[in-house]
């Protein structure tokens, strides 16, 4: 694919929605377009922002996260956060998770939890 993108190739490219990609310029979380108007123009950088807003996104992290961390500061969730959720897998186990994750990421580790707690329970090594 050429150097020059429009916001259609963009999608294509980065399998990101025209729509979404939009929000994500008007959030600040990727720069606009190279050359504006009917025929915008996009480049090989563009892509891989998306792509790493997308793999940031994969880790379980909120689009603010996402903004200070690609703006360069240090997210407010690399330290310790106050408020943990205390899980019980068996009567002698008990899991801690953050509670300061996202709803996507709190649903993933409930399920892993779970699993977990099914397997204590039956009594398999996997």
């Amino acid at each position: 694919m050429s150097a020059e993108k429009t916001l259609a190739d963009l999608s294509d490219e980065s399998g990101i929605p025209a729509r979404t990609i939009r929000f994500y310029i008007a959030r600040g979380l990727l720069d606009g377009p190279v050359k504006g108007g009917r025929s915008a123009v996009y480049t090989a950088a563009h892509v891989e922002r998306l792509e790493r807003i997308k793999s940031l996104q994969a880790e379980g992290r909120m689009l603010s996260e996402i903004a200070a961390m690609l703006a360069g500061d240090q997210p407010a969730v690399e330290s310790v956060p106050t408020a943990w959720y205390q899980h019980a897998v068996a009567p002698d186990v008990y899991v801690m998770a953050r509670a300061d994750m996202s709803p996507w990421r709190t649903k993933q580790v409930r399920a892993a939890i779970r699993k977990l707690a099914a397997l204590i329970e039956s009594g398999r090594d996997e």
